[in-house]
């Protein structure tokens, strides 16, 4: 358990936490209700899945950010999308024993105050697999920056998922993530 300022960083259950979870990435990702009800029911069916693991940032009770994520399969639905796009640049590879960030969000009024990359470098530490691989947006965002900063790099850019508008880019990192003032080669073995 990792204490941040007034938040906690603190494993959650993903099943029981759900409906929190996807309030708040409703606002740290702008998403409409029926959005949010098609989203607790992958959340659900993610909770089951082998080797899940879900975080939580608390603060004074109330979940202010959160991450989960778990060992990648390809039989997944979100494999099944970014894999031509990985194959197509020579990065099918990281398909396979690679921990793959699912969802991380904070928000808004929480962003800033290093809360996601506590997150993340937890959610990874604990996955015991020697890489990470995430989807984001194809912008240039502060969550982009963030996930460089730690040593993730674009695998695959202007990947489209069904049923949205918005390109994203796929993401691999080595574990560990980069610590501050570490630079990219040290982590590129």
């Amino acid at each position: 358990m990792e204490q941040l300022t007034e938040v906690t960083i603190e494993a959650i259950d993903l099943a029981a936490w759900a409906p929190y979870a996807l309030d708040v990435q409703a606002v740290a990702f702008g998403l409409r209700p029926e959005e949010v009800a098609v989203r607790l029911q992958i959340v659900a069916r993610h909770a089951q899945q082998p080797g899940v693991i879900a975080l939580g940032a608390l603060s004074e009770g109330r979940l202010v950010g959160f991450g989960y994520g778990m060992p990648n399969q390809r039989e997944h639905w979100w494999s099944t999308v970014i894999e031509p796009y990985l194959a197509a640049r020579g990065h099918e590879d990281w398909l396979d024993g690679v921990f793959a960030v699912t969802e991380l969000h904070v928000l808004p009024g929480f962003q800033g105050r290093g809360i996601g990359s506590s997150l993340i470098r937890t959610l990874c530490e604990r996955s015991g697999l020697s890489r990470s691989i995430l989807s984001a947006i194809d912008a240039e965002t502060p969550a982009r920056r963030l996930y460089r900063s730690l040593g993730y790099r674009d695998l695959a850019r202007q990947v489209i998922f069904p049923n949205t508008a918005r390109p994203y880019a796929v993401m691999g990192a080595r574990l560990p993530l980069l610590t501050p003032g570490q630079s990219q080669a040290a982590n590129s073995r």
